[in-house]
């Protein structure tokens, strides 16, 4: 899109993922991957292979027991974990885990301002958002009150306004009609940001990234174009 908000991505690497569910199941074991700066990465694999894990490992809602997240140059550690998330969004599966405020604006803005825009800033930032996602009009709207899909679109939004340098999806195909996948695909081909997406929608997976990626158990199981 010529006017995409996101800064050009950067690379991001994981290096001997270790990671242990509460109960002690291990989730991730021994996971080295590396994504470069600008490229769509998808993950596919059977559900409970620590596909899920892995995207939560990428701004630090997960930290591992023993490995290493860099986002470009920055490692991810809990003293970092303000500048990570200012460089990587995720988007998540359910959008209502993402739109709390009453409106969609406010949700649009909510992320612009607690990094410390200023209010001249964010309203730019939400309008190009929304435009972004075909959203122009819905300011006002309670997010309460939209169709699923509508909500998904708020949600990537609400993404695109902190204008991350990577941005993660978690299974952004589920549940949406074949129209809006094929946009969705085109959205993702066209975002000035790295791009990691992990889907058991292998199909539009495949339309939207470079190389795919197989986790099975929590290990890298093949990676190729």
């Amino acid at each position: 899109m010529s006017d995409s908000t996101p800064h050009s991505g950067c690379a991001l690497e994981a290096a001997n993922l270790v990671y242990r569910y509460p109960d002690g199941r291990l989730a991730l074991d021994d996971l080295s991957i590396r994504v470069e700066a600008g490229e769509r990465l998808g993950i596919i694999g059977p559900s409970g292979a620590g596909k899920s894990t892995f995207l939560l490992h990428l701004n630090g809602v997960l930290l591992p027991v023993s490995g290493e997240v860099r986002i470009g140059e920055l490692p991810v550690r809990r003293d970092t974990l303000m500048e990570v998330r200012s460089r990587v969004g995720i988007v998540f599966q359910n959008p209502d885990d993402q739109l709390f405020t009453p409106t969609v604006e406010e949700d649009v803005a909510f992320g612009p301002l607690n990094m410390g825009c200023t209010p001249e800033e964010t309203r730019e930032r939400v309008s190009v958002a929304l435009r972004q996602m075909r959203l122009e009009g819905y300011e006002k709207r309670s997010t309460h009150d939209l169709s699923f899909g509508e909500k998904r679109r708020v949600a990537l939004a609400t993404v695109l306004a902190m204008r991350p340098r990577v941005i993660a999806f978690d299974e952004p195909f589920a549940n949406l009609d074949p129209g809006m996948v094929e946009q969705l695909v085109a959205l993702i081909r066209s975002l000035d940001a790295t791009v990691v997406l992990i889907s058991q929608e292998i199909l539009p997976a495949v339309a939207a990234v470079d190389r795919l990626a197989v986790i099975h158990g929590g290990k890298l199981a093949a990676v190729g174009p």
